[in-house]
Protein backbone atom coordinates (compact mmCIF):
# COMPACT_ATOMS: atom_id res chain seq x y z
CA UNK A 1 0.00 0.00 0.00
CA UNK A 2 1.08 3.59 -0.81
CA UNK A 3 0.36 6.68 0.69
CA UNK A 4 1.07 10.45 0.70
CA UNK A 5 4.64 10.38 2.53
CA UNK A 6 3.16 12.87 4.91
CA UNK A 7 -0.41 12.29 4.53
CA UNK A 8 -1.84 11.07 8.60
CA UNK A 9 -1.83 7.69 8.96
CA UNK A 10 -1.84 4.99 11.42
CA UNK A 11 1.41 2.79 11.91
CA UNK A 12 2.74 0.28 14.09
CA UNK A 13 5.43 1.14 16.59
CA UNK A 14 7.60 -2.07 17.69
CA UNK A 15 8.49 -1.42 21.19
CA UNK A 16 10.81 -3.18 24.03
CA UNK A 17 9.54 -5.99 25.70
CA UNK A 18 6.04 -4.96 28.35
CA UNK A 19 6.81 -0.94 27.44
CA UNK A 20 3.31 -0.40 25.83
CA UNK A 21 1.99 1.34 28.28
CA UNK A 22 5.20 3.73 28.98
CA UNK A 23 4.91 4.47 24.80
CA UNK A 24 1.27 4.93 25.09
CA UNK A 25 1.58 7.34 27.32
CA UNK A 26 4.73 9.32 26.55
CA UNK A 27 3.51 9.86 22.80
CA UNK A 28 -0.07 10.82 24.49
CA UNK A 29 2.13 13.61 25.94
CA UNK A 30 3.81 14.42 22.79
CA UNK A 31 0.32 15.11 21.70
CA UNK A 32 0.41 12.20 19.27
CA UNK A 33 -2.80 9.64 18.28
CA UNK A 34 -2.09 6.12 19.95
CA UNK A 35 -3.90 3.11 20.02
CA UNK A 36 -2.55 0.21 22.20
CA UNK A 37 -5.50 -2.06 21.96
CA UNK A 38 -6.09 -4.05 25.16
CA UNK A 39 -7.62 -7.44 25.87
CA UNK A 40 -9.62 -8.71 29.14
CA UNK A 41 -7.15 -12.17 30.22
CA UNK A 42 -7.13 -13.84 33.25
CA UNK A 43 -3.97 -13.51 35.72
CA UNK A 44 -1.30 -16.00 34.84
CA UNK A 45 -0.17 -15.33 38.92
CA UNK A 46 -1.32 -18.51 40.71
CA UNK A 47 -2.25 -16.15 43.72
CA UNK A 48 -4.63 -14.32 41.78
CA UNK A 49 -7.85 -14.90 39.70
CA UNK A 50 -7.84 -11.16 38.61
CA UNK A 51 -8.96 -9.84 34.98
CA UNK A 52 -6.43 -7.94 33.92
CA UNK A 53 -6.10 -5.69 30.63
CA UNK A 54 -3.17 -6.99 28.64
CA UNK A 55 -2.35 -5.50 24.73
CA UNK A 56 -3.64 -7.66 22.32
CA UNK A 57 -0.12 -7.21 20.31
CA UNK A 58 2.28 -7.62 22.99
CA UNK A 59 5.42 -5.11 21.67
CA UNK A 60 3.33 -3.09 19.45
CA UNK A 61 1.50 0.03 19.45
CA UNK A 62 -0.49 2.07 16.82
CA UNK A 63 0.44 5.79 16.19
CA UNK A 64 -1.11 8.31 13.78
CA UNK A 65 1.39 10.40 12.48
CA UNK A 66 2.53 12.19 8.90
CA UNK A 67 5.80 11.24 9.46
CA UNK A 68 7.40 14.36 8.78
CA UNK A 69 11.15 13.49 9.43
CA UNK A 70 10.72 15.76 13.34
CA UNK A 71 7.84 14.07 14.24
CA UNK A 72 9.09 10.35 12.66
CA UNK A 73 12.45 11.04 15.16
CA UNK A 74 10.10 12.65 18.04
CA UNK A 75 8.35 9.14 18.00
CA UNK A 76 11.14 7.05 17.65
CA UNK A 77 13.45 9.03 20.45
CA UNK A 78 10.48 8.06 23.04
CA UNK A 79 11.75 6.09 25.97
CA UNK A 80 10.63 2.30 25.04
CA UNK A 81 10.32 2.71 20.78
CA UNK A 82 12.21 0.81 18.82
CA UNK A 83 11.06 1.02 15.04
CA UNK A 84 8.01 1.58 13.25
CA UNK A 85 7.65 -1.19 11.11
CA UNK A 86 7.89 -1.34 7.06
CA UNK A 87 9.64 -2.78 4.31
CA UNK A 88 13.05 -1.74 2.72
CA UNK A 89 10.95 0.82 1.03
CA UNK A 90 10.37 2.63 4.68
CA UNK A 91 7.68 2.35 6.67
CA UNK A 92 3.91 0.87 5.51
CA UNK A 93 0.72 2.40 6.85
CA UNK A 94 -2.34 0.45 8.19
CA UNK A 95 -5.49 1.19 7.01
CA UNK A 96 -8.11 3.05 8.50
CA UNK A 97 -10.72 0.43 8.50
CA UNK A 98 -8.29 -2.10 10.42
CA UNK A 99 -7.68 0.73 13.28
CA UNK A 100 -12.02 1.07 13.63
CA UNK A 101 -12.12 -3.17 13.66
CA UNK A 102 -9.87 -3.00 16.41
CA UNK A 103 -11.52 -0.90 18.50
CA UNK A 104 -14.91 -2.60 18.12
CA UNK A 105 -13.32 -5.56 18.79
CA UNK A 106 -11.57 -4.17 21.85
CA UNK A 107 -14.36 -2.44 23.29
CA UNK A 108 -16.52 -5.50 24.35
CA UNK A 109 -15.78 -7.65 27.40
CA UNK A 110 -16.38 -10.47 25.10
CA UNK A 111 -13.22 -12.45 24.89
CA UNK A 112 -10.77 -12.07 21.89
CA UNK A 113 -8.72 -15.45 20.95
CA UNK A 114 -5.48 -15.33 19.21
CA UNK A 115 -3.19 -17.56 17.28
CA UNK A 116 -0.24 -15.63 17.64
CA UNK A 117 1.53 -15.86 20.94
CA UNK A 118 3.08 -19.28 19.59
CA UNK A 119 4.11 -20.29 16.17
CA UNK A 120 5.32 -24.01 15.09
CA UNK A 121 8.37 -24.88 15.86
CA UNK A 122 8.67 -22.43 19.24
CA UNK A 123 10.45 -23.73 22.15
CA UNK A 124 8.38 -24.10 25.15
CA UNK A 125 8.33 -25.11 28.65
CA UNK A 126 5.33 -26.86 30.91
CA UNK A 127 4.82 -24.32 33.53
CA UNK A 128 1.81 -25.98 35.15
CA UNK A 129 0.10 -29.31 35.51
CA UNK A 130 1.34 -32.87 35.21
CA UNK A 131 4.37 -32.10 32.54
CA UNK A 132 5.48 -28.80 34.64
CA UNK A 133 9.28 -28.78 33.79
CA UNK A 134 9.12 -30.18 30.63
CA UNK A 135 10.68 -28.97 27.70
CA UNK A 136 9.17 -29.36 23.89
CA UNK A 137 8.47 -27.62 20.58
CA UNK A 138 4.65 -25.88 20.06
CA UNK A 139 2.75 -27.90 17.31
CA UNK A 140 -0.37 -25.99 16.74
CA UNK A 141 -3.91 -24.86 18.65
CA UNK A 142 -6.17 -27.56 19.44
CA UNK A 143 -9.10 -25.01 20.36
CA UNK A 144 -11.08 -23.98 23.68
CA UNK A 145 -7.47 -23.08 25.42
CA UNK A 146 -5.74 -26.31 24.72
CA UNK A 147 -2.13 -26.54 22.46
CA UNK A 148 -0.67 -29.91 20.84
CA UNK A 149 2.92 -29.68 21.93
CA UNK A 150 5.97 -32.36 20.65
CA UNK A 151 8.24 -33.27 23.88
CA UNK A 152 11.45 -35.57 23.78
CA UNK A 153 11.83 -38.34 26.51
CA UNK A 154 14.19 -40.85 26.74
CA UNK A 155 15.09 -40.65 22.80
CA UNK A 156 11.45 -40.34 21.67
CA UNK A 157 8.98 -37.71 20.68
CA UNK A 158 5.54 -37.83 21.83
CA UNK A 159 2.20 -35.05 20.70
CA UNK A 160 0.47 -34.22 23.97
CA UNK A 161 -2.40 -31.55 24.72
CA UNK A 162 -2.03 -29.05 26.93
CA UNK A 163 -3.84 -25.97 28.24
CA UNK A 164 -2.01 -22.93 26.17
CA UNK A 165 -1.59 -21.44 29.90
CA UNK A 166 0.65 -24.21 31.10
CA UNK A 167 3.44 -23.29 28.32
CA UNK A 168 6.16 -20.14 27.89
CA UNK A 169 8.32 -19.60 25.20
CA UNK A 170 11.73 -20.75 26.27
CA UNK A 171 13.81 -17.90 26.16
CA UNK A 172 16.18 -18.56 23.14
CA UNK A 173 19.83 -18.57 25.74
CA UNK A 174 17.89 -21.73 27.17
CA UNK A 175 16.54 -23.59 23.72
Amino acid sequence: MTTNQYEPSWWVLHTRSRFENVVDERLRKKKLEVFTPKVRVKSKRKDRKLMIHQPLFPGYVFVKSDLQPTEHLEILKTIGAVRIIGTSHGPVPVPENHIESLRIMVSTDMPVVTGSRFRKGNSIIVINGPFTGVTGVFLRYQGKGRVVVYIQALGRFAAVEVEEDDIEILPEILS
